[in-house]
């Protein structure tokens, strides 16, 4: 071998490792977006809103900090800032969007904004913000909260086995989810158990109106739709059903660990935890388009036994012993 060519060797194979060492501590820059949570509870490694919470990212070697940039946001307000905080996240040259709000995507879309999102929803192939599940083909991929509608009537059965006696139940929701294929199929699977839904229809994050026509609707109890506004409001909400003493049924642990008598649904903090993965993916060369769009696997039964007994209901034994968890 040549002298020049075993120095220019050498000098490669030395250099080789600071190379790798120099792009593995390169700053990520990422984004949180969520709707009305102050970025206080979305700090720290144990933020207080819980899907807020990407702690698979540090067991893939990102430290906030270090080698990682969380930009956290909060939309809010009427428009709820979506054109301000997308054209900054976009001129601080952010790597990922991770959010939950559907209508933060539609905005990316219609301004054909191409950072990567990773989200955590139902339904972006119905809003055609992906292709398919199993090739996404645009820029945005993640995780679903639920595989289907029919998990929805699954809770109002749930609902109706707690309280046989039921016979007329407040649906709790905006009108697109009553009009949506997740308020069809409860009022479908309400009709085969011999339940009468009554619509209680909220304008998003204002409940002032819908609580009052509460106070003057006989119903037996309230069904909590599944979405993002009944989450960010579940405190309001499930204070609201211990005054009027409605039993309540909500698609999030966490509504139930406030007071609302049970929950059916899929672990949602875990769902953004699991979205670190694809967070990762992305910043090493990854392409959303070609990241497929999970599914839940597993979804919890959760029982406020102390509600219940509250309310005075007696909770059918099968029932209990069917959950994931009772809390007493």
């Amino acid at each position: 071998m040549r002298r020049r060519e075993f120095i220019t060797l050498w000098g490669a194979t030395v250099m080789w490792p600071l190379t790798v060492e120099a792009q593995s501590s390169k700053v990520r820059r990422v984004a949180l977006v969520f709707m009305p949570s102050p970025v206080a509870e979305m700090a720290g490694p144990e933020p207080v809103n819980p899907n807020a919470s990407l702690h698979g990212l540090g067991a893939l070697g990102y430290v906030e900090g270090q080698n990682l940039i969380l930009e956290r946001r909060v939309a809010e307000g009427p428009s709820r800032r979506y054109g301000d905080i997308l054209a900054e996240l976009v001129r601080l040259k952010t790597e990922v969007i991770v959010t939950s709000d559907i209508s933060l995507i539609k905005q990316a879309k219609a301004a054909q904004i191409t950072v990567p999102i990773v989200t955590v929803n139902n339904y972006l192939v119905e809003e055609r913000l992906a292709h398919s599940l199993a090739r996404p083909g645009g820029n945005v991929t993640g995780l679903t909260v639920s595989v289907s509608p029919e998990i929805e009537g699954k809770r109002i059965e749930l609902l109706k086995d707690t309280l046989p006696g039921a016979t007329r139940v407040a649906y709790l929701g905006t009108n697109e989810d009553w009009e949506g294929p997740s308020g069809k199929s409860v009022r479908a699977a309400a009709q085969v158990v011999g339940l009468t839904m009554v619509p209680a229809a909220h304008t998003p994050f204002e409940y002032t109106d819908v609580f009052a026509l509460l106070g003057r609707v006989p119903v037996d109890a309230l069904f909590v739709s599944l979405g993002p506004d009944q989450f960010i409001n579940r405190r309001l909400i499930v204070d609201f059903a211990r005054q009027s003493r409605l039993p309540d049924t909500h698609a999030n642990r966490e509504a139930v660990e406030l007071g609302a008598l049970m929950s059916y649904g899929a672990n949602i903090p875990d769902l953004f935890r699991r979205s670190a993965a694809y967070v990762d993916k992305i910043l090493k060369g990854a392409k959303p388009a070609d990241l497929p769009i999970e599914q839940p696997i597993k979804f919890e039964l959760v029982i406020n036994l102390k509600t219940a007994k509250a309310l005075g209901l007696d909770v059918p034994p099968t029932l209990l012993a069917s959950a994931d968890e009772v809390i007493e």
